[in-house]
């Protein structure tokens, strides 16, 4: 029994995988890897391309450790690996971020041989996924006053100045987050999260601001979250 929390490659010095250590390790990580995305994708929220990362990543890691395995350049691999998280094409959320450090962590216990290893982590760490998203635990509560206001207005407006009364009259606070030339510099595109002070008064906020922008496009959504936020 304690034989099997060893790793594949005790055997001495040897610096050469068997084929047959080589399958196994790989078809483990593999496996591992579908395990993994399925505890993080079932009642969560996930994109098919980062599943299917997920599935793989764990077996792509596990050859690139058997690769180096007993070589002085291991330690240079596996910063290689982990540097990966850098390369996205966009920037991902804590979640995701820690999903592909789990999914590394495996291949490299795979990689290494330690199979039970590998195999105990990645289901406790799926289970784990799994509780969370059902559960829904620690879910912020938006409130339905705070938005997120769009005014598109003519470059000849002071924008700094010209809607202050009316964010006084109608909401509790209010930030500017960004200002967009548009239209060939002709017009401002302008974004603001705002607490409005009384959710039922939102049609006459947009009313009073469509008379100070020449009643061009206005827009209230739900207040968004900063890309970057983790």
């Amino acid at each position: 029994m304690p034989d099997i929390f060893k790793s594949l490659f005790e055997s001495g010095s040897q610096s050469s995988i068997s084929v047959g250590n080589f399958f196994i390790c790989f078809a483990v990580a593999l496996v591992l890897g579908v395990i993994l995305a399925g505890g993080y994708t079932i009642k969560g929220k996930y994109t098919k391309s980062f599943a299917i990362t997920l599935a793989i990543l764990p077996a792509v890691v596990c050859v690139v450790i058997m690769l180096v395995n007993g070589n002085i350049g291991a330690g240079v691999a596996v910063a290689g690996a982990f540097s990966l998280v850098r390369f996205r094409s966009q920037p991902g959320s804590a979640k995701e971020i820690v999903a592909i450090f789990i999914a590394m962590c495996s291949g490299l216990l795979a990689g290494m041989g330690y199979i039970a290893f590998a195999v105990i982590f990645t289901i406790v760490m799926a289970v784990i996924l799994l509780v969370l998203n059902i559960v829904k635990i620690w879910n912020r509560k938006q409130a339905p006053k705070e938005k997120t206001l769009r005014i598109t207005i003519p470059e000849d407006l002071n924008y700094t100045e010209v809607f202050e009364d009316l964010f006084q009259k109608y909401t509790q606070s209010h930030e500017t987050v960004s200002v967009k030339t548009t239209n060939m510099g002709s017009m401002f595109k302008l974004k603001y999260n705002i607490v409005l002070k009384d959710a039922s008064q939102e049609k006459e906020f947009i009313d009073e601001l469509r008379q100070r922008n020449g009643n061009l496009e206005i827009m209230i959504s739900y207040r968004e979250e900063m890309q970057n936020e983790l």
